[in-house]
């Protein structure tokens, strides 16, 4: 038996906001890991123009329940005027996909 997960990657200019992203999304329980890829090299046309930037790559792993809300949120919090924000539906292996949907349950509020 396995699960439906979301992936959702995204790159980020530098290690400080990477880090605040990924901290904030996981205390929003709106993810359940995140994986930091390191320092990627992204060329691409930007407004006529050839770029090429250094940049973090972050691959987020949440429910499928969680999925819009945090695409929405990286939306919000991202510094780009157009961020990457890629998602794709994933099978994880049972036990992973029911540990992602337990830690993107909301808090329970005391």
């Amino acid at each position: 038996m396995s699960v439906d997960v979301t992936l959702i990657l995204t790159t980020v200019p530098d290690e400080a906001v990477a880090e605040k992203l990924v901290a904030d999304a996981l205390a929003a329980r709106l993810c359940a890991c995140v994986t930091q890829l390191r320092t990627v090299q992204s060329t691409y046309h930007w407004q006529g123009a050839i770029e090429v930037a250094q940049e973090i790559q972050l691959l987020f792993k949440t429910s499928a329940a969680r999925a819009l809300e945090l695409e929405q949120f990286i939306q919000l919090h991202h510094p780009y005027d157009t961020p990457e924000i890629l998602s794709w539906q994933a099978t994880a292996s049972t036990a992973y996909g029911q540990w992602i949907t337990a830690e993107t349950q909301r808090p329970l509020h005391v």
